[in-house]
């Protein structure tokens, strides 16, 4: 049986093995607790019919108790260099394919199509880089994957903003992002302290169910979100203002306030205390204005 990856005495003996130096550039901050890799798995839900691709696996210490779990492992590496490590510590799971290459410029599409059968609900499971987070998590959203959850390893604070409701402050446009497209819920926070090297925050495991049908319900989805960026675009500043300064002339001050008048939402709000909804019902409104415009 390969030697768990899961203390960090193991971790130093294998990174000096090897030679290896951990790039800060790279995020790389290798997760040594054996009771939060358990817990990790746990909450993605595995079973001997599950599929999963994690991001980052690093010297393998949570790829070895997913390979465990699930049928079968892809993980992604960006960094190369790990090339050997990885190969001495998942040498007895034969179940694990370990792909090189940037995430963020992979087409996961093609990629999940190639390793797991036609029809298989693909979990992702990954110690996210705190520098790479949101992008690697809009993408995975929106590149039409065949996803039942995400569950990852992030900042704290992040967390908290995935999970936010209106009002928080936490709450902003990257929780409307992902709220439109899962259901989020933090599983644990994680201290520093468990980290080689040790970050200076602390961190979070949030899951998110992929939701079968979206929140709401809007006809343009980019006109969608660039309503929720304008109307976050300066916190203090009214919904109203925002909006103004953001997206429409001033000619088009009264129709815009018609707008929120029919749409039942008040000018001098604030963009963090509207629901998704409320967001929704608004781009449908405004939309039209868009088309006056041009």
């Amino acid at each position: 049986m390969t030697k768990r990856i899961s203390s960090p005495g193991v971790i130093h003996q294998v990174i000096r093995r090897h030679r290896f130096t951990l790039k800060k550039s790279l995020g790389q901050n290798f997760l040594a607790d054996e009771n939060i890799l358990k817990n990790i798995v746990q909450a993605a839900n595995l079973t001997r019919d599950s599929y999963v691709v994690e991001i980052g696996p690093g010297a393998g210490s949570l790829t070895q108790y997913l390979a465990e779990a699930a049928g079968k492992v892809v993980a992604v590496e960006i960094d190369g260099r790990l090339k050997a490590i990885l190969e001495e510590t998942l040498q007895n799971y034969d179940n694990v394919v370990v792909r090189f290459g940037d995430v963020l410029k992979m087409d996961l599409p093609k990629m999940i199509a190639e390793e797991f059968p036609a029809d298989a609900a693909v979990t992702v499971v990954a110690n996210l880089p705190y520098y790479v987070t949101t992008p690697i998590l809009l993408k995975l959203l929106t590149d039409h994957l065949p996803l039942r959850s995400i569950v990852v390893m992030v900042q704290k604070e992040v967390a908290d903003r995935l999970e936010a409701s209106p009002g928080q402050k936490s709450y902003g446009s990257l929780s409307i992002a992902v709220q439109y497209l899962a259901d989020p819920s933090i599983v644990m926070t994680v201290p520093r302290t468990v980290f080689i090297p040790q970050p200076n925050v602390d961190s979070a495991v949030i899951r998110l169910d992929i939701r079968p049908e979206k929140r709401v319900a809007v006809t343009d989805e980019p006109f969608f979100f660039q309503i929720i960026r304008a109307s976050f675009a300066h916190r203090r500043k009214t919904l109203m203002n925002n909006l103004m300064h953001q997206l429409f002339p001033k000619e088009q001050k009264e129709a815009v306030l018609d707008v929120l008048e029919q749409a039942g939402i008040d000018p001098g709000r604030r963009g963090e205390t509207l629901t998704i909804d409320e967001f929704a019902r608004l781009s449908e409104n405004l939309k039209p204005l868009t088309a006056a415009d041009h």
